[in-house]
């Protein structure tokens, strides 16, 4: 079977596919990995076949422009202002144009989603795939597979599904171009996701439509090895991992790193903290108790942990749920916000929005996960739902199935 896999440009968004393409590989099929060129190295870095061919739209871009919007409306909730797409400086709405940039953000959109579209459908002419494997927000694949009459299998990152009813989760990205019609497939809708890998389990599991094929979420962070710890000694463990991209997408506001480690300075606690060079200078003077840690793939520090803060995305929140691991995200953007919110109706996790989130909050947010047994039972009971589900392996033979059935 020849599967064409195509992800857009957020690794977050295209890692949890990684392990079902080690799985198709290691069963004899032939996986390849149609990628915007950005992504190539790290497509290559798992272990994947990269064919990087497909546009390169900005997901930094996108997420800043979707925030001009929402401050005009009175939606951005943040005490300082929002981003301008282009330059990443604060934007002052009362003298800027967003009509005016609106003309150029949407031609640039349309050209890369073209450019994208093209490219996947040109590409899946001469591949010939037998299935098509993509991430929500990569059309592209799910294009060129219905244009081809091939299954398409949309891949969830997380706890957000294709069936969403609050608008600002965008289940879907936007077909400006219309080439969905264009091609005679239809509209570019829920409706056209006729198949969803989901790797949640039960009590965390999102609404999509179609057919859900459900899938144990194994972690895949990047590429590395483990960090040099000792054992976990007398002190809980607490590990502290933040993303770069929340201040690119927010502003310096959304670093919340100084704050959590002068939370948990106030707390007998012994800290990790996987720190970029670049921003360790930004966290100043330590604790003794805090150990900063060169980039370290998440699933590779957890275990041994007793609690995990982060800033709400979903492989953090994933590796957590299947590390057994309780949980606080500090949250910011609306995806992360949904995701906090859901851990935390299992009773795995709390949430606190970002923008409220003080040195005192995350203090006595940590502080109950640590002091509160239910918080462990309930996370080590989300991490035997997840491991007790079908794994990539089993998945694969379900995908060779389907991709043997004749398209409707």
């Amino acid at each position: 079977m020849r599967v064409l896999c195509t992800v857009s440009g957020w690794p977050a968004h295209w890692f949890p596919m990684v392990p079902v393409g080690w799985a198709l590989r290691a069963a004899g099929h032939e996986v390849r990995v149609a990628c915007p060129p950005d992504q190539a190295a790290a497509v290559a870095a798992a272990g994947l076949v990269p064919v990087p061919v497909l546009g390169a739209l900005d997901m930094t871009f996108l997420l800043r422009y979707a925030n001009l919007w929402a401050a005009r409306a009175g939606t951005w909730p943040y005490p300082w202002a929002p981003l301008h797409p282009l330059t990443g400086e604060a934007v002052d709405l009362a003298s800027f144009d967003l009509d005016a940039f609106a003309d150029t953000a949407k031609r640039r959109i349309a050209t890369e989603t073209e450019a994208g579209f093209a490219a996947a459908l040109g590409y899946a002419r001469r591949f010939r795939p037998d299935l098509v494997l993509h991430d929500r927000l990569s059309a592209d694949g799910l294009l060129a597979a219905r244009v081809l009459g091939v299954p398409a299998v949309a891949h969830l990152w997380g706890p957000v599904g294709t069936d969403e009813s609050d608008g600002e989760l965008y289940p879907l990205p936007v077909d400006h171009t219309r080439a969905f019609p264009r091609h005679g497939v239809g509209d570019l809708n829920a409706d056209a996701l006729r198949h969803v890998v989901d790797p949640c389990p039960p009590g965390l599991r999102p609404p999509i439509r179609g057919t859900r094929l459900d899938v144990r979420y194994q972690p895949y962070n990047g590429p590395g090895r483990p960090a040099e710890l000792p054992p976990p000694g007398d002190r809980p463990r607490v590990c502290v991992v933040w993303s770069n991209s929340m201040s690119r997408m927010y502003g310096a506001g959304a670093y919340l790193v100084p704050s959590v480690v002068r939370a948990l300075a106030e707390l007998d606690v012994e800290v990790v903290l996987p720190a970029h060079p670049d921003d360790v200078a930004r966290l100043g003077e330590l604790p003794e108790r805090v150990r900063v840690l060169p980039a370290t793939p998440l699933h590779l520090l957890l275990p041994g942990c007793a609690a995990v803060v982060h800033h709400g995305g979903a492989g953090c929140a994933m590796t957590a749920l299947a590390a057994g691991v309780p949980q606080l995200a500090l949250t910011f953007g609306a995806e992360q916000r949904a995701i906090g919110r859901r851990v935390t109706a299992t009773g795995a996790g709390l949430d606190v929005a970002g923008h409220l989130a003080d040195a005192a909050r995350i203090r006595d947010a940590v502080r109950e996960l640590l002091d509160d047994p239910r918080y462990p039972a309930a996370a080590a009971e989300l991490a035997d739902r997840n491991a007790a589900r079908p794994t990539v392996a089993a998945l694969a033979t379900t995908l060779r199935e389907l991709a043997a059935v004749p398209v409707a």
